[in-house]
């Protein structure tokens, strides 16, 4: 049932090291996701990998096991393989023991009822991998109903993207749509949209957070682009008393998360 792989020609291997491209995962519906820990997030939500593979070891983790089971109990492949295929795999000189390639799964807008849940996140554009996956696990530690990708954004299924979430992309909806999608969509947002302007005048602390909330959040560069602002019903902005003028968006967008949940 355990497939002992010592080839880095082999085609299954070929085919996870090339996940890293998005044109793979988009193409194929696949990502790659590394460490145990993430694996059996998943696992506790629910998804179990299409192909689990771990290195070779005399002394295997419990958890391993269970992965290994559950992994085969769901038609998926399981790999046993070298030091060398995993650093193949993970592009790295310190690799994982363990990583895993799961299916997609990524929602559209009609897909999701805005009144299932108090508050959501919308990023407009959000381009770096790093901020979207605090992002998407802070929204998963707040409880809130999703993530919403509006327009040309960075991948969510990118190795960097779901490192940083720890596991928490397999937690909640991450949609994706365009700006006119969202736009079109914007009437069943029937509690408060607000959105974060630099030339707001409200502070976020003040803003009517009617339910359902949807946060609205643009680039740390340019902020929002006209359109989406237009469609909020508020725009607020968080006060700077120090030296910094701005704020890391994933910190901007944690602190209007808990402050739109009441937390």
């Amino acid at each position: 049932m355990i497939k002992p792989i010592t080839s880095l020609t082999n085609q299954t291997v070929k085919d996870i090291r090339a996940l890293h491209m998005r044109k793979e995962r988009e193409e194929t519906g696949r990502f790659l996701a590394e460490g145990l820990k993430i694996i059996i997030d998943a696992l506790d939500q629910g998804f179990a990998p299409e192909v689990l593979v771990f290195g070779k070891s005399d002394d295997r983790h419990p958890m391993l096991d269970r992965a290994i089971r559950e992994t085969l109990a769901a038609n998926g492949e399981v790999l046993e393989v070298t030091r060398e295929i995993l650093e193949k795999i993970s592009r790295k000189d310190n690799p994982q023991m363990v990583v895993a390639v799961f299916a997609q799964q990524i929602k559209s807008l009609k897909d999701i009822d805005p009144n299932t849940n108090d508050v959501w996140v919308a990023l407009e554009q959000v381009r770096d991998p790093g901020n979207l996956g605090t992002i998407i696990r802070t929204a998963d530690a707040a409880g809130i109903g999703g993530v919403i990708l509006i327009g040309d954004c960075v991948d969510p299924f990118s190795v960097e993207t779901v490192r940083a979430t720890m596991g928490s992309v397999f937690a909640l909806p991450v949609v994706k749509c365009t700006r006119e999608e969202f736009l079109a969509d914007r009437a069943r947002w029937t509690g408060s949209v607000v959105g974060t302007l630099l030339s707001a005048t409200h502070n976020h602390r003040t803003a009517d957070y009617r339910r359902p909330t949807l946060i609205l959040m643009g680039t740390e560069q340019s902020g929002l682009t006209p359109e989406i602002a237009a469609a909020c019903d508020t725009h607020v902005k968080i006060p700077m008393k120090g030296r910094a003028d701005s704020l890391n968006l994933s910190v901007a967008t944690g602190i209007m998360i808990y402050a739109a949940a009441g937390l």
